[in-house]
């Protein structure tokens, strides 16, 4: 009998120790977990079964590897945010389905996405005709982002950054059909100067839109 309020004392404090390291890591959905996130959580996971099982073990033989779990996470997050290169590593990068009106099935086989998977979102976006989608972006969560063409011009467009942290996004300039030198006139045009004080910078349906790093300012 003994042994059974052991158990159910550890399961409620690593319950507690779970929930707690949880919710310093921040708050995010499921779907939006990146492979590093589910990596952490099912170690978390394995640790408290193997600490409930095991009780004559010191808790703190599990508490001590959670706690470093949630350090090591804490701080890959905080390079994730200062580096975009660190970030494309871990979690990979958003893949353009359909550009245009257009089914890219180039980079469908590259990702080894089929069209019933394609269907199968657009449905689950209330989408029946994949004729009315502009664009649809696979984003690295594997939701599909969808963006409907517009029912008077049958066209559409998204947000593409051109300026990440200060720095000029090559590629997409690429996409937009625009060069390095286009994007510094026009923002030296509107009184920008410095690029590296942005933090965001995009341009769509003809509109730029500009923010700046607070730190740095």
């Amino acid at each position: 009998m003994e042994n059974v309020f052991v158990i159910i004392g550890r399961v409620l404090i690593l319950y507690a120790v779970i929930f707690i390291i949880f919710r310093l890591m921040g708050k995010r959905e499921i779907g939006e977990l990146s492979v590093l996130d589910l990596v952490v959580f099912i170690m978390m996971g394995e640790m408290a079964v193997i600490a409930i099982e095991q009780h004559e073990d010191p808790l703190a033989h599990t508490i001590i590897p959670m706690v470093t779990l949630m350090l090591i996470q804490l701080g890959l997050a905080v390079i994730s945010l200062k580096s975009r290169k660190f970030r494309r590593l871990m979690d990979g990068k958003p893949t353009l389905i359909i550009n245009k009106g257009k089914v890219d099935e180039k980079e469908m086989k590259k990702i080894r996405y089929n069209f019933d998977d394609l269907l199968m979102q657009l449905r689950q976006k209330d989408i029946t005709n994949i004729g009315d989608v502009e664009f649809a972006i696979l984003e690295t969560s594997g939701e599909l982002s969808v963006i409907k063409k517009d029912k008077k011009t049958k066209t559409g467009s998204y947000t593409i950054p051109l300026i990440l942290n200060g720095k000029i996004q090559t590629e997409h300039l690429d996409e937009v059909n625009k060069d390095e030198s286009w994007l510094r006139k026009e923002l030296e045009r509107r009184g920008h100067q410095d690029i590296e004080q942005i933090s965001f910078c995009s341009f769509q349906d003809g509109k730029f839109f500009i923010d700046y790093d607070d730190l740095k300012s």
